[in-house]
């Protein structure tokens, strides 16, 4: 016996009447109106930023460079249409509409149109920025192109949502692309001549090549859409966490939500076998050191990452200092999720009989030595390829990564935003302070970073005297930190 299936219109008709019955009818509007206003004024304030970005004065691209960075937006566009789905529902629909007899594609395919059309606008202005990048000329169709680029993208993400072999398989190649895209674009900013390839390719090969993937995208479509039905409920249910997750982190400026399903989520998937902790290190200092050793791909990403600060030795001398610190407190965050837990439930920590002293001294050790491996490659790197003054540079990176691992384990200490501060009044409207002051968290610390940013400000030579400055300034305050922050006789992390 089957069940009869349905109309999902009068049903879905009949969901919005019901959530829309206390709402005034100008509500729509005037979001549709602050949404709109704050795209049209957020375009006018970063018009300058995003024409240098687009079409910058000094086209600096080669073909082999708009290869590459064409291969690296392929992987960005695929790896976040997987993360996100990207057939999805809404949480309420997942809850009543996922297992009630109405028909699946239909109630599926709004989120896979929605997904295509945003991959298509990511698609298109890639391509736009990649035409503005490049030196040699190139057909404003490529525009088109890779639209519709994003839609088969979205279609295949789709596909391998289904079919677990297909999404191991495909996510495996867009990390490779996106590994050997980025690896040509540091080739090249570091002197590498490219060869040269082929002219600007003929108008009527780019309408050729852009009808025909339009006809393959639009046959596509509807494969995909008749192959919904085959999407398992585990999967979409999946994927309804995820955008309702990042939904309320982005409402409640609470990004710690999405954060931490992301590490539930990653160790649920994991087959994990008992292992013993390193005797001869403290046992906070050995679980972390186990939990970064089964994350491999983690660490090697991490590694990689030490290149990426090539890409901007053309760029002012302030934007790569950001990014040098940036990268240092990113990789030594890789272990700081055992923070925020002992943070919130100091259970372990009663148990073990350690202070909040012993635990942050204890915890500090792998961020540290994180931090200062990465500092100390990205300093290398940037004095091999002439970027850097002469000057011992390479020998700042401990000392920076002791300060890189004190400003994880500070943000990890911060816990969730507090919304009950006051709010600051300004002319344009009340600015929420808990999020300014979540954000912030651990960013003061960088302050001991002085004596490494103001050389590389300047683009003055260091010398051992800097070294010993920037060691002596990352001593004290992380010593400082220590002694303000933790007490040797209570628990509590949470500060």
């Amino acid at each position: 016996m089957t069940a009869a299936v349905v109309a999902l219109r009068p049903v879905r008709r009949w969901i919005r009447k019901a959530q829309a019955s206390h709402r005034d009818r100008g509500d729509m509007l005037t979001t549709v109106y602050t949404v709109v206003f704050s795209i049209a004024v957020l375009s006018v304030m970063a018009q300058d930023t995003l024409r240098a970005v687009f079409s910058p004065l000094v086209p600096h691209l080669s073909g082999v460079g708009a290869l590459a960075t064409a291969a690296c937006s392929t992987g960005l566009i695929f790896l976040a249409l997987r993360r996100l789905g990207p057939v999805s529902v809404t949480r309420p629909a997942a809850y009543f509409l996922l297992t009630a007899p109405v028909s699946r594609p239909r109630l599926l395919a709004p989120s896979l149109l929605a997904a295509a059309l945003g991959a298509a606008v990511a698609g298109g202005a890639a391509a736009f920025g990649i035409l503005g990048n490049t030196v040699a000329a190139g057909s404003i169709l490529l525009v088109a192109t890779g639209a519709l680029a994003g839609v088969l993208l979205t279609l295949l993400a789709s596909a391998a949502q289904s079919r677990p072999r297909l999404a191991s398989l495909t996510d495996t190649v867009a990390r490779i692309a996106l590994a050997l895209g980025l690896a040509g674009l540091v080739a090249e900013a570091v002197g590498w001549t490219p060869p040269a390839l082929a002219g600007e390719a003929a108008a009527s090969v780019v309408v050729t090549v852009t009808g025909a993937l339009a006809v393959l995208a639009l046959a596509a479509l509807l494969l995909g859409v008749r192959d919904l039905a085959r999407t398992p409920n585990d999967a979409i249910l999946e994927s309804a966490k995820t955008a309702g997750t990042l939904a309320d982190s982005v409402y409640g400026i609470e990004p710690s939500f999405f954060a931490e399903m992301l590490e539930r989520r990653y160790w649920a998937s994991r087959r994990l076998r008992s292992a013993r902790l390193p005797r001869r290190l403290p046992p906070l200092t050995g679980q972390d050191l186990l939990l970064a050793r089964r994350r491999p791909a983690r660490l090697l990403w991490t590694a990689a990452s030490t290149a990426l600060p090539l890409l901007l030795i053309s760029v002012p001398r302030w934007v790569l200092v950001i990014a040098l610190l940036a990268g240092m407190v990113i990789a030594a965050k890789a272990t700081t999720a055992t923070i925020k837990t002992d943070a919130g439930n100091p259970v372990l920590l009663r148990m073990l009989g350690l202070t909040s002293r012993q635990v942050v001294q204890q915890r500090l050790w792998l961020p540290a030595v994180l931090g200062a491996v990465w500092a100390t490659t990205a300093l290398g790197l940037l004095q091999a390829a002439g970027a850097l003054p002469p000057g011992p540079w390479w020998a700042l990176g401990p000392a920076l990564g002791a300060i890189g691992g004190a400003v994880a384990i500070r943000a990890a200490r911060a816990g969730f935003v507090r919304n009950d501060l006051i709010p600051i009044d300004t002319p344009m409207g009340s600015v929420p302070t808990g999020p300014i002051v979540y954000a912030f968290a651990g960013v003061d610390l960088l302050l001991l970073a002085l004596p490494t940013a103001l050389p590389l400000l300047q683009h003055l030579p260091a010398t051992w005297t800097t070294v010993a400055v920037q060691t002596g300034a990352a001593a004290l305050g992380i010593r400082a930190y220590l002694s303000w922050t933790t007490d040797p006789e209570r628990v509590g992390l949470a500060k």
